[in-house]
């Protein structure tokens, strides 16, 4: 008996998913997973095969699911990837409690819809959307797998089909770093052969009100550069005495942030600019004293180009940033200081890498003594890899602090590879059969993107599209060495093809947060049943 076909079987499942607040480190991520297994555990192809149904534990107690449905002695596999968790729900306000409630949710925003954007409004009043954290961002994807794994349990498919379901995609991407060795240890348990990896994440607009439908053959990669600004204290009755690191931040800021320098173009495709993730002094006690050190965090996206050709943009903006720094402190001096007087501090900012800071560091006290202090901050840490990464930093800093003011770049976790299968003739043909599908069946246009610009776990399972070398990267990574390692090795032995065909919705990450019903339950089911069919019978000549 099917349970998860018709659009309304499928409301129903993903209304069910979407109750979990599987919020990303909260106990409702760890809930929906051995929810996922409750309803699998049950299915009668899984009482007769409980060896291909499996949690796999994380580290830090969360954990992921694999659920293989396999076809008699087949090797070929494919790969349905979908995160559990989602974002926050503060920007829901008054709607907070109903977030996670889509029918209630929309049936409520019916009642105020003057309270919605007009494009959301519209939406509303077709009847055809569904609001609520996670519709969209992606348990929609979530449902539409466990229909094609539905379908895969009664016969449907000519090989095998492996469904991944992971914690922390929206953070980290810690569940999908540890589904990697358990991936490899499947294939190797199950004799598989990976073909392809699948992914469900929803189409992104390309701008406001966007009507074009897409598909993606690739990933957009991601670093998260850091500034740590270390500058020289004074008291605020003194302020030329020295250099306030929020002063050094906030131009680094003017430098960066929408920076059209780091867009880059992938024939009709870009990346969108920088944004400031995070900005602050680190300066935790009230008192008069100017914040010796400030640190900024920045989403910077890349397709193609090298982590050596982004770090020298950065240190440009860097270089940039000490100019406008120092040309404000002596014209804002030239007003306070009168006559004769002139202050005894003469600000010079010294732009370093974090990697050129740890040689300073060991130049002045050695190696052994400079391990052990960043080991003894490894020993007592009780922060989230990012603070982590600043403190080793400003550590070392505070060591050299005769070097100051500085400037240094840094890199912090989460770091996603830019992938791409786009010129792979497997991915191009199971392209071509979704386009050709959904015009001839729907006469709906489907236009492929190389690039999904959300982020996605598929940059960690991909072929990847840079030439860098991650070294470029990690020697710019405080806490890579001191508490987390790159699983590179596992990575190389994992790599398969990919493709990301996904549910249609609009505003993720937003409290208008929404889902099309039609095409996502209707349409999208078919359109990759008929794709995962193109790639067993292709794969067989």
């Amino acid at each position: 008996m099917t349970v998860w076909q018709t659009k309304e079987q499928l409301t129903d499942l993903l209304c069910s998913l979407v109750e979990y607040p599987s919020i990303t480190n909260s106990n409702e991520e760890i809930a929906i997973i051995e929810y996922l297994y409750y309803i699998l555990e049950d299915r009668d192809y899984y009482k007769k095969r409980p060896s291909h149904l499996n949690l796999h534990p994380l580290d830090d107690g969360r954990q992921l699911l694999t659920a293989l449905v396999k076809k008699d002695e087949a090797k070929e596999t494919l790969v349905l990837i979908s995160h559990v968790d989602v974002v926050g729900i503060e920007d829901y306000g008054s709607y907070q409690n109903l977030a996670f409630y889509p029918r209630e949710l929309t049936q409520e925003l019916h009642k105020n819809i003057e309270d919605l954007p007009k494009e959301a409004a519209r939406d509303l009043e077709s009847g055809n959307w569904l609001f609520g954290r996670g519709t969209m961002d992606m348990k929609a994807g979530l449902t539409v797998h466990l229909s094609l794994l539905e379908k895969a349990m009664a016969g449907e498919f000519d090989g095998n089909l492996l469904l991944l379901a992971v914690p922390d995609e929206e953070v980290n991407s810690e569940g999908m770093l540890a589904a990697l060795p358990a991936l490899a240890e499947i294939r190797d348990k199950e004799d598989l052969v990976y073909k392809a990896a699948l992914n469900g994440e929803p189409m992104f607009s390309k701008y406001p009100g966007d009507p074009a439908y897409y598909l993606y053959t690739g990933s957009i990669g991601k670093t998260l550069p850091g500034f740590l600004c270390y500058g020289k204290e004074t008291h605020a009755g003194e302020p030329f005495g020295g250099l306030n690191a929020n002063l050094m931040v906030s131009y680094l800021a003017q430098e960066m942030e929408l920076n059209e320098a780091f867009i880059e173009k992938v024939g009709g495709e870009r990346t969108p600019p920088p944004l400031s993730l995070m900005q602050r002094d680190l300066k935790f006690e009230y008192s008069v004293q100017t914040p010796q050190a400030a640190v900024a965090m920045y989403n910077v996206l890349y397709m193609k180009q090298s982590i050596a050709e982004l770090n020298e943009k950065l240190l440009q903006a860097a270089q940039r940033a000490k100019a406008k720094i120092i040309n404000h402190y002596h014209h804002q001096a030239s007003f306070y200081l009168e006559g004769t007087q002139t202050s005894a501090f003469h600000p010079d900012i010294t732009i370093l890498t974090y990697d050129q800071l740890y040689k300073e560091a060991v130049a002045r006290y050695g190696k052994t003594e400079v391990d052990r202090r960043q080991n003894r901050l490894v020993n007592l840490r009780d922060q989230g890899d990012r603070d982590f990464s600043t403190t080793l930093v400003q550590s070392l800093a505070s060591i050299c602090k005769d070097i100051s003011p500085m400037i240094v770049l840094f890199y912090s976790p989460p770091f996603y590879p830019a992938v791409s299968s786009n010129d792979d003739p497997f991915i191009q043909h199971g392209a071509k059969t979704a386009i050709d599908y959904a015009m001839e069946k729907f006469g709906e246009e489907l236009e492929v993107v190389e690039y999904f610009t959300g982020l996605s776990d598929l940059s960690f399972i991909g072929p990847t599209s840079s030439t860098s070398s991650l070294s470029d990267l990690t020697k710019q990574m405080p806490i890579h060495g001191n508490g987390f390692e790159w699983p590179t090795e596992v990575m190389e032995s994992i790599t398969m093809p990919i493709i990301n065909i996904g549910p249609l919705g609009r505003d993720p990450h937003q409290w208008t947060e929404r889902l099309e019903l039609s095409y996502s339950f209707e349409k999208l089911p078919q359109i990759l049943t008929q794709v995962i069919h193109e790639f067993f019978r292709k794969d067989r000549g």
